[in-house]
């Protein structure tokens, strides 16, 4: 074999092994998109299924797959000034915690409340016989408290369910336009809700991530990836400051 032969075909191995490790590098990418589901879809476990997948984390235990996905989804994300034409009302987005909607656990005979409930919730426990959580422990991920549920007329309040990227935001931001149904749904996907302290939900209110972070310093790359995902699946744009503060945020992740 001359030289010169031999030379072509270490070149043509090393090629073939660098393309086959693109790709691997992709497929990895995609198969952690996969796991987010089509627009409007929630990557989260059921709620009877909520164990944290095992894997490697980066910062803030979020998967660097995730959050190089969000960082790429940050970047193609439309940035515009809000649409005031109209202002927000609460009632265009259907009654609350429906389960006539078309994302995950819709039509399961369960409010959305309750589902957030069984799925965020730890030592659960359900009334007998039915989907509601009667009691349970929850680690607020925005502060890092313990939570000890009990369901009551009295109690019950101990724990609300946030919209990650708020019903106003998400108003103010391309949700105006929306039919009614598309607005139901994403008033109701689990992708964009979680089981949070009273206190964290007040103090977050309608604000996006220019003016509100969690305190619990380690939740916030998980929390800014999950709001890209959010507005990536609903085509929601962003404010220029917005922008610059979840880029701030990943920059640490």
């Amino acid at each position: 074999m001359t030289a010169g032969r031999s030379g072509r075909r270490r070149r043509r191995r090393t090629g073939v092994l660098l393309a086959v490790l693109v790709v691997a590098a992709v497929a990895g990418l995609l198969l952690w998109q996969d796991g987010a589901g089509p627009a409007g879809q929630s990557p989260t476990a059921g709620p009877e299924s909520a164990s944290p997948a095992q894997g490697t984390v980066g910062p803030g235990g979020v998967p660097p797959g995730r959050l190089a996905l969000a960082r790429m989804q940050l970047d193609h994300l439309e940035v515009r000034g809000w649409d005031r034409t109209s202002d927000f009302r609460r009632q265009e987005f259907g009654p609350a915690w429906s389960d006539d909607v078309e994302v995950e656990f819709g039509h399961n005979g369960c409010n959305t409340r309750d589902d957030i409930l069984r799925r965020d919730l730890g030592n659960l426990v359900l009334r007998p016989g039915t989907c509601f959580v009667q009691s349970g422990t929850l680690i607020d991920p925005y502060t890092a408290s313990t939570i000890e549920f009990v369901r009551g007329p009295r109690t019950s309040g101990s724990i609300e369910i946030d919209h990650v990227v708020s019903l106003a935001d998400a108003w103010y931001k391309g949700a105006r336009a929306w039919d009614r149904q598309r607005r139901l749904d994403f008033a109701n996907d689990p992708l964009n809700l979680l089981a949070v302290s009273p206190t964290a939900n007040f103090d977050k209110a309608y604000r996006d991530a220019s003016s509100w972070l969690p305190p619990n310093e380690a939740f916030r790359c998980d929390f800014v990836a999950r709001q890209i995902e959010v507005k990536t699946a609903y085509h929601l744009w962003l404010s220029a400051k917005e922008k610059r503060a979840l880029e701030a945020v990943l920059a640490h992740c």
